[in-house]
């Protein structure tokens, strides 16, 4: 580890100012625009904190302008950032190009992206000026440590930099370069700032308001000053706010996390200045250097100031000699309530928040601190709502204790030394995601799932000890009186269920032992064969029985494994496999919405069923537009399609009729899925309005490109225009209402493993899961019966680094989440759980041979006993996709031999759809030849692997039943840890999903650096030349046309619809801000407006996710 040379030296005992120190440097960590790949970079920007650096961490998703604007303000000596989604050419040139042109060229620019950056791209960026780029290569010579030290070592250069010689008038301007400078100058070079830049400041100051914000650590400050600033922007979009906000060094290493910033959406743009301040001593909340700091933003002239302090402690109240107006923020965990009493803060305080309101004990801190307050103030005589205390959840969309504390502030504005204009009205507690009854529901099932087990055991004793007593009747040819009454009583102690498991057992002996096999599904009678017969001729059984013999072990096994489609669904949750249609997926997505369209006619060719899997390039995953801006630009159709206007959805899936019932679409959309999801609907709609109304488009004209072999057309006629703008409106809607009910597929919309696994969250976890809600209940209301409204995924956080145990109790756990949100709405379980299905990824670990069978019996008896579920909603239907951690940028010819393995597991186990890994996914964007290579892998396995003929083929190995019991039981104690936390989302509060995730991916990291964990062609078994990156043959881009297509499809439907737009958009905010569906709003929202439209005007209402560590 390099020298801490630049750790500040802190104050001494007598509170003297020491000596001027070389002060740390400053560096502005992040993940690039639609990116979401953030952990790697989070541990980046801890090594570097621990070798001596204040970092100030972005997150995920940040663009250039974000980046910018940072580094200025922040006065940043670099900044640091991982690009993993591809349109990295174009990032880090405008990032270098934007730094330049604002005078800010000094701040070194470092960055890193796996093997998506080739290596001849690493050279054009370092000769366009980017200072040092890391490949994956470097990090093996180098290491983890040796990469921080390089980039600190090319970081390091004189800090503060000069001021502009004409910075006065800068300054007066608000300009950021020269306020951030300048409060360097105050933090670095006090005496210097001091003896010549202070006089200069005073004739300047303005009359700004101070508001103080002070709490412990972990009250939520941060997230609460955000939705103070995103209120005072909406109230007085003509004045400006400066935010300085203050976190701990760390006194071992003089590092530092300047972490405020990654929890402000509200903050860019020229209205708002921010600059992070670190307190470089120890014990303190505030920065020696705070003063002068501020007295910089009132010369400044900005109308508002906010001081956030740093959480240390509870009695901090060096705030209040800066501020005009003191806020402190609490939570209800401070102990016992005479611990009030020791907190300064509330002799000192205007204003109190109790925040997280949703916590328990909320209630009860409400009250103790209005007593509190009352004997602070010896104020016996006001009501409770006049006292200046509010509940508030700054994480809650349009939080009514937020806009009542706001109110109070601004009263205290305008009228300083007076009471609030009003009185203070007290926010009603708004309903929590889960009642608090029930938070525990994951302990529950736990509960359940042993009660059952208890059931089992108990009920196979009996059975074998009837078992034992018939056998002994039998061979003793007497009827012992004893005897029989014995037999009747053990009978007779039978559950009536389990005696009818066991009576029946010959009627099924002799039903599988029949040619054919015919069962129901949702009323429609299905006959099969039994048999597959082999080349030898050998009858291979489709499911094969145990030959128990012991009425012991047949209930045993009836009760906990079963026939395939009986409960609990350990081996499948049909009887038989569908005939004429592999579980495989065709996985497109890449250009404009007519390459992917192309991609999938290809792949669906000669096909019985059209399984469309859609991946999004990043710019739709994260609710934007295509534009010209290069951060942007840059990203357009690179790793999927691009789509940001319903004709680009209707393009995107022409051809294909959706609502065939062969033919399902599967979205991994994430982040804006409630927007895409109304797109697909709709162009689901217009197809039928076409076929009914005959109506069809000069081919070619409307699709760019030729048409592909197969493609009739179908889904083009009406670009342009909507189906209720060419039918009668009760034509129109009746053709909605059956289409509704007939499409088939699901859609990605799960948002609780995009905040535990940092992928692409836009919307706040509270705002998207009530649209999640929105979504379901709309399905409700329309008889939505064929298409899931969620798909549960649990492979992001695979591919997030979490080992499979891991993976899928987090998955089942955010199911079950899900579950207990939807039924807080009022909806009743057997409507909604039949739209749930889940998303795993597989890999090569031992527990992925019985993930499946786990999750279908887990879900089983919880939905059963727990939740009183009927069949249909007891079975879990999954999909699989091939792991993503194991394609290597090494021997990348290895990784169809990973694939394969992982797609045979998948398939043993029943999974309802499988998709695989082109093998050069882990360089590029797959190619047709790779992509068909991909496909070919599950056909192979599925029509000519022998072990297929049998569809219950796991069944009867003592190895899997052994290793199912030791899966499901790790699930069950990792609900239990869950439930401990308060649940999925409580744990998420604490970010033990993330920690845990974070963990076990460093665990796999290290173990294959120091090849504990032997990886063929990685770091065993590698080829003479060391079996470096491998740079493909053929790397798949956008071409610079399809991005100009993709910007004239978004200006020609915005300027289509500019008079219709801004209605549609203002109704979807008047939804979402009075509690109504706004995925009903969004259904008629789409046909004048684009994605990016949609998803700002949610924004400005309040609706954005807000990062964090």
């Amino acid at each position: 580890m390099i020298d801490q040379r630049n750790r500040p030296t802190s104050s001494s005992s007598t509170g003297q100012t020491p000596p001027e120190t070389v002060p740390p440097l400053r560096i502005v960590t992040a993940g690039s625009l639609f990116d979401g790949h953030d952990a790697a970079i989070n541990l980046m920007r801890r090594l570097m904190q621990a070798s001596g650096a204040e970092v100030i961490h972005l997150g995920h998703d940040r663009s250039v302008q974000d980046i910018v604007e940072a580094a200025i303000e922040e006065d940043a000596q670099a900044v640091a950032v991982t690009s993993y989604q591809g349109g990295h050419l174009e990032f880090f040139k405008y990032l270098h190009d934007r730094l330049r042109d604002l005078g800010a060229g000094n701040i070194r620019i470092f960055g890193g992206g796996g093997g998506t950056i080739l290596p001849q791209e690493l050279a054009e960026l370092h000769t366009y000026g980017i200072t040092r780029l890391y490949a994956p290569d470097d990090g093996r010579a180098m290491g983890l440590q040796g990469m921080i030290d390089d980039l600190l070592a090319r970081a390091d250069q004189p800090h503060p930099a000069p001021l502009p010689t004409d910075w006065p008038d800068r300054l007066a301007q608000r300009d950021p370069l020269t306020l951030g400078r300048l409060i360097s100058w105050a933090e670095n070079r006090p005496d210097f700032f001091r003896k010549n830049l202070t006089q200069s400041l005073s004739h300047s100051v303005a009359d700004s308001f101070v508001l103080g914000i002070t709490g412990p650590g972990g009250a939520g400050k941060s997230s609460l000053v955000d939705e103070l600033i995103l209120r005072f922007r909406r109230n007085f979009p003509e004045k400006t706010l400066a935010v300085l906000s203050v976190d701990p060094s760390r006194r071992k290493t003089g590092g530092a996390l300047l972490g405020d910033r990654i929890r402000m959406n509200a903050v860019s743009g020229p209205a708002v200045f921010m600059r992070s301040m670190a307190t470089r001593q120890a014990h303190a909340s505030v920065s020696r250097h705070l003063r002068d700091a501020l007295a910089v933003c009132k010369a400044a002239g900005f109308d508002w100031i906010l001081l956030e302090t740093s959480g240390i402690g509870q009695s901090d109240t060096s705030v209040t000699e800066l501020a005009d107006l003191n806020l402190y923020v609490m939570t209800a965990e401070y102990g016992a309530a005479t611990q009030l009493e020791k907190i300064d803060m509330l002799d000192y305080a205007d204003a109190v928040a109790v925040n997280k309101f949703d916590k328990p004990g909320s209630t009860d801190a409400l009250r103790d601190v209005r007593k509190q307050l009352r004997r602070n103030r010896n104020d016996w005589q006001s009501p409770d709502e006049a006292l200046p205390v509010f509940p508030t959840q700054a994480a809650r969309f349009n939080d009514g204790g937020m806009n009542a504390l706001f109110e109070f502030i601004v009263a205290r504005v305008d009228n300083p030394r007076g009471s609030p204009a009003k009185p203070i009205a007290s926010s009603e507690s708004p309903q929590p995601l889960i009642t608090p009854d029930r938070t525990r529901y994951l302990a529950d099932i736990v509960a359940e799932a042993r009660k059952y087990a208890d059931f089992v055991a108990k009920q196979t004793a009996l059975a074998r000890q009837f078992y034992q007593l018939e056998g002994a009747k039998t061979a003793l040819e007497t009827d012992f009186s004893e005897l029989s009454q014995k037999l009747e009583e053990t009978r007779a102690a039978l559950d009536p269920a389990c005696r009818n498991l066991l009576d029946e057992w010959p009627e099924i002996q002799q039903r599988f032992a029949a040619d054919t096999y015919r069962y129901e599904v949702r009323g429609k009678t299905i006959e099969q064969p039994l048999t597959n017969t082999s080349l030898s001729g050998t009858r291979i059984p489709k499911i094969t029985l145990p030959k128990y013999t012991d009425w012991g072990d047949r209930l045993r096994w009836r009760l906990t494994e079963n026939l395939p489609g009986e409960f609990p669904y350990t081996a499948g949750v049909f009887p038989l496999k569908r005939q004429g249609e592999d579980p495989a997926r065709m996985f497109a997505g890449e250009g404009l919405a007519e390459r992917t369209n192309r991609r999938f006619h290809y792949l669906a060719q000669g096909q019985p069923a059209k399984r469309l899997s859609t991946a999004f390039d990043s710019v739709t995953l994260y609710g934007n537009d295509p534009d010209p801006r290069p951060d942007i630009w840059g990203k357009v159709g690179n790793s999927g399609v691009s789509v940001c206007t319903l004709d680009d959805a209707k393009r995107l899936y022409s051809g294909f009729d959706l609502c065939d019932p062969a033919t399902s679409v599967s979205m991994t959309i994430n982040g804006p899925a409630p927007i895409v999801l109304a797109m697909f609907l709709n162009a689901a709609i217009d197809q039928q309005v076409e076929k009914t109304t005959l109506l069809r488009p000069k081919v070619g004209a409307t699709y760019r490109a030729n048409l592909p072999e197969g493609h009739d057309g179908l889904g083009l006629a009406l670009l342009g225009t909507t189906g209720d703008r060419v039918v009668e409106r009760e034509v129109y809607q009746k053709i909605k209402a059956e289409t509704l009910k007939t499409v088939r597929g699901t859609v990605q919309a799960d948002i609780l493993k995009e905040d535990q696994a940092q992928n692409t969250c836009i919307f706040s976890t509270e705002f998207a899961l009530r649209m999640m809600g929105d979504i379901q209940e709309f399905f409700i209301e329309n008889d939505v019966r064929n298409f899931y409204s969620v798909s549960v995924s649990g492979y992001h956080i695979a591919e997030a680094g979490a080992n499979p145990i891991t993976q899928l109790a987090f998955t089942l756990a955010n199911g079950f989440t899900l579950v207990e949100y939807y039924l807080s709405r009022g909806m009743k379980v057997d409507d909604f759980a039949p739209n749930l299905s889940f998303f795993f990824s597989n890999g090569m670990d031992p527990e992925y041979t019985v993930l499946g069978r786990v999750a279908r019996r887990v879900w089983a008896k919880a939905m059963k006993f727990r939740y009183g579920a009927n069949e249909r909603s007891q079975k879990l239907k999954y999909h699989i996709q091939t792991s993503g951690r194991s394609l290597h940028a090494q021997e990348i010819a290895f990784n169809d031999i990973r694939t394969t393995l992982q797609a045979l597991t998948a398939l043993l186990d029943n999974a309802n759809s499988l998709h695989t890994n082109a093998y050069d996914e882990a360089i590029t964007t797959p190619t047709e030849e790779s992509v068909r290579r991909a496909l070919a892998i599950q056909l192979i396995i599925n029509q000519e692997f022998g072990a297929m003929k049998s569809e219950n083929f796991l069944q009867g190995s003592f190895a899997v039943e052994e290793l199912t019991e030791l899966v499901e039981e790790a699930v069950y104690q990792e609900f239990l840890r869950l439930s401990e936390r308060g649940g999925v989302l409580g744990a998420m509060e604490r970010m033990y999903q993330r920690s845990r995730i974070q963990d076990e991916s460093m665990e796999y990291e290290m173990r294959k650096h120091t090849g504990q964990l032997p990886i063929v062609g990685v770091n065993t078994f590698l080829d003479p030349s060391g079996s470096p990156t491998v740079v493909p043959r053929e790397v798949i881009r956008a071409s610079e046309e399809e991005k100009r297509l993709a910007v004239e499809e978004r200006d020609a439907f915005q300027a289509r619809y500019a008079n219709q737009a801004p209605a549609a958009l203002r109704a979807v905010q008047e939804v979402a801000l009075s509690g109504g569906n706004v995925f009903a709003a969004l259904m008629e929202a789409v046909k004048v407006c684009t994605l990016g439209q949609l998803t700002q005007a949610l924004y400005e209402v309040g609706g954005r996710y807000r990062r964090n560590m």
